[in-house]
């Protein structure tokens, strides 16, 4: 797990059909870590590509090169990650509705509330370069 804050502080670059093995890493890497881990960025593991995985209903999903579309009913988190140690606060939203890749780049939008789409808005900040 990468926790050089340089390196996490880039934002990401598009990931490309010829990257999927990045898509493969992450789920491989979260699924070895699902006892204390619930979601992860690319970048978490050493690769500086938009990519996300995550656990939604006890199932390992993955976004590629994901965009929040909207985004409702703003609150404030507590949020912990593999990255960094402790717990920080992050402004989050309770709904939001995402497009993004799958594997055969083909476009997928999706509508996620609660837990799931904290997560998500975690894992999206990595992309971004932003470290909570």
């Amino acid at each position: 797990i990468c926790k050089d804050i340089n390196f996490l502080s880039q934002r990401s670059l598009e990931l490309l059909p010829s990257e999927l093995y990045v898509v493969d890493d992450l789920i491989d890497t979260l699924s070895f870590n699902i006892n204390r881990c619930v979601g992860m960025a690319a970048n978490m593991i050493g690769y500086n590509k938009r990519a996300i995985v995550f656990v939604d209903n006890e199932k390992i999903e993955y976004m590629i090169n994901p965009i929040i579309l909207k985004a409702q009913d703003e609150y404030i988190a507590c949020e912990g990650c593999l990255s960094l140690e402790g717990v920080r606060e992050a402004k989050r939203f309770k709904k939001i509705k995402v497009q993004y890749y799958d594997r055969d780049f083909k476009i997928k939008i999706k509508s996620y509330s609660g837990y799931v789409a904290q997560i998500i808005q975690h894992e999206m900040n990595h992309l971004d370069g932003i470290i909570i």
